[in-house]
C-alpha cells in the first residue's frame, strides 16, 4: 500500500500545478489531480509556492481548511467512483450529481459522508462501513 508523507502529497500537487501551468507531461494520476485543481482556482497561490506548502499549519486551531486534504479528498472518491469501491459509490454518486446538477457538487457532499465514515470508524476502533457511507450519499 501507498502511503505518501504530508510533503509527499503537497509536493506531488504543487508539482502537478507546476505542469499544469508550463504545459508539462502528466501521469495519468497528475491528470485527475490537474482536473480538480483547475476547478479550485482559490488554490492557486498555495499550490504555485512548494516551500510555503510545506511549511503550512492547516490545524483546526488556525481555522484554515487544509487544500491538500481536500484536493485528495477529490482523488480519493475520483477513484472509488472508478472502481465503483465500496460498491454502489458510482451509482449513488451519479444520482446526487443528477439530483444537484455538478459532479463537483457531488464530491463536496461525498466528502461529508466520507469525513464522518471515517471519524465513526476511528471513534469505535471499527473498520469503516462501507454500507453506512453509500446511505449516507444517497440520502444527501
Amino acid at each position: 500500500m501507498f502511503t505518501p508523507s504530508q510533503d509527499d502529497v503537497r509536493r506531488f500537487f504543487c508539482a502537478t500545478w507546476h505542469k499544469h501551468q508550463t504545459n508539462g507531461i502528466l501521469t495519468p494520476l497528475e491528470g485527475i489531480a490537474r482536473d480538480w485543481l483547475v476547478q479550485h482556482p482559490e488554490y492557486a497561490a498555495t499550490l504555485g509556492d512548494v516551500d510555503a506548502a510545506l511549511a503550512a499549519d492547516y490545524s483546526v486551531e488556525h481555522g484554515q481548511s487544509n487544500p491538500f486534504l481536500h484536493l485528495s479528498m477529490h482523488l480519493s472518491i475520483a477513484e472509488q467512483i472508478s472502481i465503483d469501491q465500496p460498491p454502489g459509490i458510482r451509482d449513488a454518486f451519479f444520482g446526487l450529481a443528477r439530483r444537484l446538477g455538478s459532479e463537483h457538487d457531488a464530491h463536496h457532499q461525498i466528502m461529508e459522508c466520507l469525513g464522518e465514515m471515517i471519524w465513526t470508524a476511528q471513534r469505535n476502533g471499527t473498520p469503516p462501513d462501507g454500507a453506512a457511507y453509500i446511505e449516507c450519499v444517497r440520502r444527501r
